[in-house]
C-alpha cells in the first residue's frame, strides 16, 4: 500500500505538480498525422491538463499554441487558417506557428499593438505518423534511435485510443506480464495464419503453439526485472517442460511507454499520455521487421472498435464493455469480446478515475510495477531538484546510443534461454529489409550473430 500523498505524487501531471514537471521534460504524443488531414487541419488538444490548438499552416508547418486567444480568451480551435497562421474568429487576430501575432485587424491602421503580443507556442515534430509536442522549458531533448523511429514509414503504423482513467494505471497494465493469462484468456484457439494485426493470437516463435494456448495453460510466469538505460526490461518465463520454456521479453520505456512483441515480425511501442489526471490516450506505433505494414488493414481493424474523431471505444462503461455472461462461461475469461484493448480498458477504468493505491495489496507477480513506481519517484525527484537530467532526457550524442530495445516471444531451451532470446532478436534484425540496429548490449553477448551478414 501507499499513502494518498504518495499516490498523488506519481499520478498527477498538471503544470504545478512534480510529476507534471517531469513529463514536461519529454516529447509528448499530441495527435496522429491523420487527424490533421483534410480541408481544415486544426484540432483542439488537451494534454497534461492544459488546453491547446494544433494546426498546420498553408506552408505545411505544424504549430501548437494555447487555445485561448490572448485578446479576450475566445477559442482558437474555431479559428480560420489564412495568411500564414491561425486567425481568431472573434476579432481576427492572427498568430503563426511560433505564437507571433501577425495582425490585429480591428485596431487602427497605425497600431503597434500586435508587436507586443505573443501567444505561448510549443515545438511540434512528426515522427512515424505521430505529431509530438514539447511543453517544457529550454531545448527539447533528442529522440532516442529506437526501432519505431528508425524504421521507414512503409514499415510503421500509428494509432491511438482513449481511456477514461489516469495514465499510470493504464501504463501499469503494459508492464504486468501475469495478467495476460487471465484477462486475455481465450478458451479456444484461432488459426494463427489469420492473426495479422492481432495481439496474442499468433504462434510463438520457433513453435507451432499459439500464444492463446500458452497463456491459458501456463499461468504462473517467473518474472525477472532488469534496470536498463531506457527504463526496465521484463522477462516472463513459462516452463513448458524440462526441455522447453516460453520466453517473453518486453520493456518499459521511461517515462510512460513500453515496447512489446506483437508477433514474430512486429513490435508495438506504446505510450500512455495524460489528457488530464482522469483521462489518457494510448498512442501505439507498430513496427514490422519483415514486410511493409498493411496500414489499411490495421486501420480498418481498429476502427471496428474506435469511433472518430476522438478515438473513443464503442465498448465502454456505458454499455458494460459488451459483457456477455454466456461468452464468459464458454469463450473468453472476461466475456467482453475478442479485442484485448477492451479487456485492458475495462480493467483500468474499473479501478476508478485515479486508482486508490492506499487499498491495494501487491504480490510477487507485481514486481515490475513495484520497481517502476520506485523508478518514477526517483526521476520525479531529479526533475524537481534539478540534480541531474531524468532518465532518457538525452542530447544528440547519447540519443544515438539508445537502440532497440530488444523484444521476443518464443519457445526456447529451458537451459540456455538467457542467450536464446537475444539470438532470436538479432536474427530478426539481420533479416529485416531496413537497417534495424542491434543494441550494443545484445551485440556484446551474441557476437557470433551481431556482425553484419
Amino acid at each position: 500500500m501507499m499513502s494518498r500523498e504518495q499516490n498523488d505524487l506519481i499520478t498527477r501531471t498538471g503544470p504545478q505538480d512534480p510529476a507534471g514537471k517531469l513529463m514536461r521534460m519529454y516529447w509528448q504524443p499530441a495527435a496522429l498525422i491523420e487527424e490533421l488531414q483534410g480541408e481544415r487541419p486544426i484540432r483542439p488538444v488537451r494534454l497534461l491538463g492544459e488546453n491547446f490548438v494544433l494546426f498546420r499552416d498553408e506552408a505545411g508547418r505544424y504549430g501548437l499554441i494555447d487555445r485561448d486567444c490572448p485578446h479576450r480568451g475566445a477559442d482558437l480551435a474555431f479559428g480560420r487558417l489564412e495568411n500564414g497562421g491561425l486567425r481568431c474568429a472573434f476579432h481576427g487576430w492572427l498568430f503563426d506557428v511560433e505564437g507571433s501575432c501577425l495582425e490585429t485587424p480591428a485596431e487602427p491602421a497605425n497600431s503597434r499593438l500586435c508587436a507586443g503580443i505573443r501567444q505561448r507556442a510549443y515545438p511540434v515534430v512528426e515522427k512515424s505518423g505521430v505529431l509530438w509536442a514539447y511543453l517544457g522549458e529550454g531545448t527539447p531533448p533528442a529522440f532516442p534511435e529506437i526501432d519505431c523511429f528508425t524504421a521507414p514509414g512503409t514499415h510503421t503504423f500509428a494509432f491511438k485510443g482513449m481511456m477514461n482513467c489516469n495514465w499510470l494505471q493504464a501504463l501499469e497494465v503494459g508492464i504486468d506480464p501475469a495478467h495476460a493469462s487471465f484477462l486475455h484468456r481465450f478458451f479456444h484457439d484461432e488459426d494463427p495464419s489469420v492473426s495479422y494485426g492481432k495481439q496474442f493470437r499468433a504462434s510463438s516463435a520457433d513453435s507451432d503453439l499459439p500464444m492463446t494456448r500458452i497463456l491459458r495453460e501456463y499461468d504462473r510466469p517467473i518474472i525477472n526485472v532488469e534496470k536498463t538505460e531506457y527504463g526496465l526490461r521484463l522477462i516472463a518465463l513459462r516452463q513448458i517442460d524440462e526441455e522447453r520454456t516460453h520466453v517473453r521479453v518486453t520493456n518499459q520505456l521511461f517515462p510512460h511507454g513500453f515496447v512489446i512483441p506483437m508477433s514474430a515480425e512486429m513490435t508495438i511501442t506504446q505510450w500512455h499520455v495524460p489528457i488530464d489526471d482522469e483521462n489518457c490516450y494510448w498512442y501505439a506505433i507498430f513496427t514490422s521487421f519483415s514486410a511493409p505494414v498493411d496500414k489499411q488493414k490495421m486501420r480498418d481493424q481498429r476502427l471496428e472498435l474506435y469511433a472518430l474523431p476522438d478515438y473513443v471505444s464503442r465498448r465502454n462503461k456505458a454499455n458494460d464493455y459488451g459483457f456477455d455472461p454466456h461468452e464468459q462461461a464458454n469463450e473468453t475469461y472476461t466475456g467482453m469480446g475478442l479485442d484485448i484493448n477492451v479487456h485492458d480498458q475495462w480493467a483500468v477504468e474499473s479501478m476508478g478515475a485515479i486508482q486508490d493505491r492506499t487499498r491495494e495489496h501487491l504480490g510477487q507477480s507485481d514486481k515490475a510495477i513495484i520497481q517502476y513506481r520506485r523508478l518514477l519517484r526517483q526521476e520525479i525527484e531529479k526533475a524537481v531538484s534539478g540534480s541531474a537530467p531524468p532518465l532518457l532526457v538525452l542530447d544528440g550524442a547519447h540519443a544515438r546510443s539508445i537502440q532497440g530495445p530488444a523484444t521476443m516471444d518464443g519457445i526456447g531451451p529451458t537451459a540456455g534461454w538467457e542467450i536464446y532470446w537475444m539470438e532470436v532478436d538479432v536474427k530478426r534484425r539481420r533479416g529485416a529489409p531496413w537497417a534495424a540496429p542491434v543494441p550494443a548490449e545484445i551485440a556484446a553477448r551474441v557476437p557470433h550473430l551481431s556482425a553484419a551478414q
